[in-house]
């Protein structure tokens, strides 16, 4: 059986925050920067406090069956509570929404490599 490869993001809104709180998240902006996004195993951060009071967490799982996105949900999900939850950071309207990649449509370019594959295969 093949490994799946999960994304999972995980959405909310920075709540009652103190000034100091605030503060802290706009020194460390540029490191949560939404250009620098990315998924990864530990989950990364983005927001922009300045803008809005939005953040994102984005996380990478696997598992070997379609079912197991249902945990790599769960655990993203409370990885995000916890790192919040160990500074302080009030939040609210926590969402989660995940993607099995296995599962994703093909791009343009994979499809055209997809195609020439097959026509090697065959030749």
């Amino acid at each position: 059986m093949a490994t799946r490869t999960f994304r999972i993001t995980v959405r909310g809104v920075f709540d009652g925050l103190s000034n100091d709180q605030r503060s802290e998240l706009q020194a460390r902006a540029a490191e949560h920067d939404v250009l620098r996004a990315a998924f990864t195993p530990e989950g990364h951060l983005s927001y922009d406090i300045t803008a809005r009071p939005a953040f994102t967490f984005r996380f990478q799982d696997s598992g070997e069956a379609e079912e197991d996105i249902l945990d790599a949900t769960e655990r993203a999900e409370e990885a995000a509570k916890a790192w919040l939850a160990e500074r302080g950071y009030g939040y609210k309207n926590l969402r989660s929404s995940a993607e099995d990649l296995s599962q994703a449509p093909l791009g343009k370019r994979q499809r055209r490599e997809a195609a020439r594959a097959a026509t090697q295969e065959g030749a």
